[in-house]
């Protein structure tokens, strides 16, 4: 009988040469609608979605899928997929039905104060929260996909890890996407020699079928695969971690790596029609903004309106204006500030609801954050995950901006986050999306900064009926909830939900984003003639989504205006 290493070492030695396979045949984007039985795994990058596929394959379930996929996306999705970073998961155990929500939110180092960002003058200092080793906080990824398994996983963490471990190792194919993302980035990458030794050639973007090797990022894979998180929190990584901060006048210490902890949370649980919803709560602003726009909207019928009619893109504005307000006063780490339990209560969402005109926008400078009755990048990435068993995953985690803070840490091989300037540097000042905050998020040592990322499982009758979430910064949250009106209220199929034109209101700046050239001439002028300073901008988000039908069939979609793929057993 083979030992357990030399399972992993074949079952990984098959899993690559089928990765080559896939990569050649360049699979991407809407695929037509297939039913999965056993599993299905939807990822932004083909590569991953077949790291998922090959788990299942192995006999793993949902949640060593989205433990592997997690892995791989940081090897192969490197502007968003990360061991850097931090994020959130939605799970629901398919054996006892309990839905949980996991929190591995990055954590401001002891070192940071409320004015770290700020000169003498009390001017924020250009750059200083998005750039370098100062906009990073204290990474959560590995701790948090490690908890994961811990508590829900099947096969052994080895076998989960080592393939993203072997890709770095022995390279992968750079596909059109990726070749034109490095290329925009390749200024800011160039910045720091360690990321221009990793990810560029001679200060040039690969192109696209050259195949990228990060031979760092492997070693430091290995060195999770096993020992867990002591060998990224500890020993020779932390080290690596601790010395770049240095150099490069950043603040994370050993001490912050060491004490590092994922947390489960109680979900934000709201009905929306006939189906259950639960999303992430704070310091996710995902699940609050999401449950506040649908109940918002949950009075008006439908039945005479499109997902491109006037007067729905309105309406939906008018509610998404209404709760970005209250993020921006009420939402926060709940460790560290009393988020208001009313939130989502009916009788103040009805005395919100009142706010809305039905045929006139509303400026924003007239909306202020509401008084509950107390008792919250754009270069993200979502997967979504589910099996036979009823186990659901929902993750979506980040670096924030595109590559992070840009700076790799030195012999490790994987890129910083630049999660701090979630927090509200200065009050009244836009972070990177714009998103305007207050003392709720206000910087404080081992504080978790406030997230729009909106991980989603929609139940229909108490079963799984959508697995859903995305990329996109402040956009998260109107694009799952614009995906959830859509295929429910709508009817639209799940790749025309997901496809479907997007738009989006924050709040402040009291700006309307349409997607561009998606919406025609009548439709923006009817809005204009509404009220609503309206802006066309390229197409934003990556939407990956599920269905479980009732005879518990499975299909997905990932985003056209990505490169992510569909696969399952």
């Amino acid at each position: 009988m083979l030992s357990r290493k030399s399972r992993v070492a074949s079952f990984v030695s098959t899993f690559i040469t089928i990765l080559f396979l896939v990569q050649l045949c360049g699979c991407a984007g809407i695929e037509l609608s297939r039913y999965y039985k056993r599993g299905i795994v939807v990822t932004g990058a083909p590569v991953a979605t077949q790291v998922g596929v090959e788990i299942f394959a192995a006999g793993g379930n949902a949640f060593d899928v989205a433990v592997a996929v997690g892995f791989a996306l940081a090897v192969v999705h490197p502007e968003a997929g990360n061991i850097g970073g931090g994020g959130f998961a939605m799970v629901r155990d398919g054996h006892g039905g309990l839905v949980e929500a996991l929190d591995f939110r990055e954590t401001a180092p002891a070192g940071a104060s409320e004015q770290m960002y700020l000169e003498d003058d009390d001017q924020v200092r250009p750059d200083a929260s998005t750039t370098g080793a100062l906009a990073a906080g204290v990474p959560g990824t590995v701790a948090g996909l490690y908890e994961l398994w811990q508590r829900h996983g099947s096969l052994p963490w080895e076998q989960l890890v080592t393939p993203a471990a072997q890709l770095a190792e022995t390279g992968f194919l750079v596909d059109d996407y990726l070749a034109a993302s490095l290329e925009k980035h390749r200024e800011s990458l160039a910045g720091f020699e360690a990321t221009a030794q990793m990810l560029l050639t001679g200060g040039d973007a690969p192109s696209a079928g050259d195949s990228l090797v990060l031979s760092d990022l492997a070693s430091t894979l290995y060195a999770i695969a096993a020992e867990g998180p002591d060998g990224f929190y500890k020993g020779t990584v932390a080290d690596k971690i601790v010395s770049c901060m240095q150099e490069h006048g950043g603040l994370i210490s050993h001490d912050d790596l060491k004490d590092y902890k994922s947390v489960w949370r109680t979900p934000i649980a709201f009905q929306f029609d006939s189906l259950t919803v639960y999303s992430m709560p704070p310091p996710s602003s995902g699940g609050i903004c999401i449950g506040q726009i649908l109940s918002l909207l949950q009075p008006y019928d439908f039945a005479t309106l499109s997902p491109m009619s006037v007067e729905y893109i309105h309406l939906f504005a008018e509610a998404a204006r209404l709760s970005f307000a209250d993020r921006s006063e009420h939402l926060g780490d709940p460790d560290f500030y009393d988020v208001p339990k009313g939130l989502l209560a009916p009788p103040y969402l009805e005395h919100r609801a009142d706010l809305i005109d039905k045929d006139q926008a509303t400026p924003s400078q007239q909306i202020s954050p509401g008084a509950p009755i107390s008792g919250e990048s754009e270069q993200t990435t979502h997967y979504s995950v589910c099996d036979s068993a009823g186990n659901t995953v929902a993750i979506t985690y980040t670096l924030n901006a595109a590559y992070g803070c840009k700076l790799v840490v030195e012999g490790a091989g994987f890129l910083l986050n630049n999660e701090m300037d979630d927090f509200s540097i200065k009050p009244g000042y836009p972070n990177l999306y714009g998103l305007i905050g207050g003392e709720a998020n206000k910087i404080e040592p081992g504080k978790r900064m406030l997230s729009s990322m909106s991980p989603t499982l929609v139940f229909k009758d108490g079963q799984p009926f959508m697995v859903l979430g995305s990329p996109g910064g402040s956009k998260i949250i109107t694009v799952v909830a614009q995906a959830i009106v859509n295929f429910t209220r709508f009817h639209l199929s799940l790749a025309e939900t997901v496809a479907q034109a997007r738009f989006h209101h924050q709040w402040l700046p009291d700006i309307l984003y349409l997607e561009e050239g998606r919406f025609d001439i009548n439709t923006i002028q009817g809005l204009i003639a509404r009220g609503h300073n309206v802006k066309e901008q390229e197409p934003f988000s990556d939407l990956q989504a599920v269905y479980i039908a009732e005879d518990g069939l499975m299909t997905g979609t990932s985003d056209p205006r990505g490169r992510g793929s569909v696969g399952g057993l």
